[in-house]
């Protein structure tokens, strides 16, 4: 496929085949994307002895943020080892959901509030670099020798403009996969070893379809394949929908298209041309809408009221789609969950989005060298390792990619799922691209109309017009 980068990824398979490296973030994760967006407003100092504490002397006092409530106690851990090595500086972590996250991150750049050091996204730097918001981190990285090849081939690369500037170093990497809550499928008669060979097509929606119709069930106790199912009165839809996705679809719809051989642009990042208009998109986009209207996926009311995770974890879906920075948030359910890879398409490979978050250091920070200590250290091999043990994302380091699939052995839980995308070769990267903010304020719009029943073909065709206009 198109999207991929190919040197990336044969390499990375070779790399998790040797480490048995695992999921990751949003990330995410993640998440991530809109992904690990939840969560409140937390903040923690801390100090040598890992207690929370105020700056203690004349010790320079950096902020951190980040936006995942998951990934706050890791790198609160991380801060307590920084700050017992480096007795001169203090790091205060600060934690906000995803859209308050943003919105003090991109307000902070003019008020002169903004966090030292605060964790970056694929769709967000390119447009900081270029208004000069963020710090490269070139010289650093040159000056102290720093070894950008431990990390997972490919993951440096993202965080670099066309023009060299290197604006972070890789903490985690994440793909997509599915969970399936297992009493659902044992009531369904489905055997979830067979879940690893669904296939999928726009058609008639393949072996996935097949699926999730069997464990739609409406108020009466009938199943989507069982005829007299009421598609208007569904107590548990087979299939729980993220969101509209905007224009990246990370974990909404972004393996299914991909995997009927659309690509996002011209490019597999920095491109200038993208290509929701192509056939293959649309026909994604209507299939899922047809998934909608024959109850085997909520409506838009549903889904846009209710986080996926939420309505997974009541049961009022049996499986949806997920970010590797999810695991733990799923796991929570009071019920047995599986994790099994996104359906292979008409390409005949399944795909998945290869996603990642580094750490930036803000252009107004008053301890620029300082903040590059803490960066340095969020991306060391010491700092990942640490993250590994609570198991909450996969790190960029693999080592402690490596741990993190041994402590989900340790509790019995399979994230393979996760990483026989990159073993396989079929993750395609992020839509790496500048004008992240007017595309967003684009396509978020037209994919909300386009799930709220205007017609596909003519509005993504003229969302589309309206994002490449950026680029002339």
């Amino acid at each position: 496929m198109r999207g991929k980068t190919p040197a990336l990824f044969a390499v990375a398979a070779l790399a998790l085949a040797a480490c048995g490296g695992d999921d990751d973030n949003g990330s995410a994760g993640g998440a991530a994307t809109a992904d690990a967006e939840t969560g409140s407003t937390a903040t923690a100092t801390a100090d040598a002895g890992g207690d929370t504490a105020a700056p203690a002397g004349d010790a320079v006092a950096l902020t951190y943020a980040l936006w995942d409530a998951n990934q706050l106690p890791a790198y609160e851990a991380c801060a307590t080892a920084f700050n017992a090595a480096n007795p001169g500086v203090s790091v205060t972590v600060q934690q906000q959901g995803w859209d308050d996250y943003w919105n003090a991150i991109t307000t902070g750049f003019v008020s002169g509030t903004a966090p030292d050091v605060f964790t970056n996204h694929l769709a967000r730097y390119p447009e900081f670099a270029e208004t000069e918001q963020i710090l490269p981190l070139n010289e650093w990285i040159e000056r102290d020798a720093v070894d950008t090849t431990v990390y997972f081939p490919g993951l440096v690369d993202l965080w670099a403009r066309p023009d060299g500037n290197q604006y972070g170093l890789p903490k985690d990497w994440d793909t997509i996969a599915i969970v399936a809550n297992q009493q659902m499928l044992a009531d369904a008669g489905i055997d979830p070893a067979t879940l690893a060979d669904l296939t999928w097509n726009p058609q008639d929606g393949g072996t996935f379809e097949e699926a999730i119709a069997a464990l739609s069930v409406d108020v009466n106790g009938v199943r989507g394949n069982e005829a007299g199912f009421d598609a208007a009165n569904v107590a548990t839809y087979g299939f729980g929908l993220v969101n509209t996705g905007g224009g990246n679809g990370q974990t909404e719809w972004s393996w299914l298209a991909v995997a009927n051989g659309w690509n996002f642009m011209d490019e597999p990042y920095w491109g200038t041309s993208f290509n929701y208009a192509d056939p293959k998109f649309v026909e994604t986009i209507d299939w899922i809408k047809g998934a909608i209207d024959k109850g085997f996926a909520p409506p838009f009311e549903v889904f846009s009221a209710t986080g996926h995770n939420d309505l997974f974890k009541a049961g009022q879906t049996a499986t949806t789609s997920l970010g590797s920075w999810e695991i733990g948030d799923v796991l929570a359910a009071e019920f047995e969950t599986a994790f099994f890879p996104t359906p292979v398409g008409p390409t005949g490979q399944r795909a998945s989005m290869f996603n990642g978050l580094a750490d930036s250091i803000s252009a107004s920070s008053e301890h620029p060298e300082q903040a590059w200590e803490w960066v340095k250290f969020l991306a060391s091999v010491d700092c990942q390792n640490l993250v590994a043990e609570t198991a909450v994302v996969f790190p960029a380091i693999p080592e402690a990619a490596d741990r993190v699939k041994a402590v989900r052995a340790e509790q019995g839980v399979d994230v393979s799922a996760f990483t026989v995308h990159v073993e396989e070769g079929t993750t395609f990267t992020f839509p790496i691209a500048d004008f992240a903010a007017d595309r967003d304020a684009i396509m978020n719009p037209a994919m909300e109309a386009v799930f709220t029943g205007s017609d596909t073909g003519s509005t993504i065709a003229d969302a589309n017009a309206e994002v490449n206009a950026l680029f002339e």
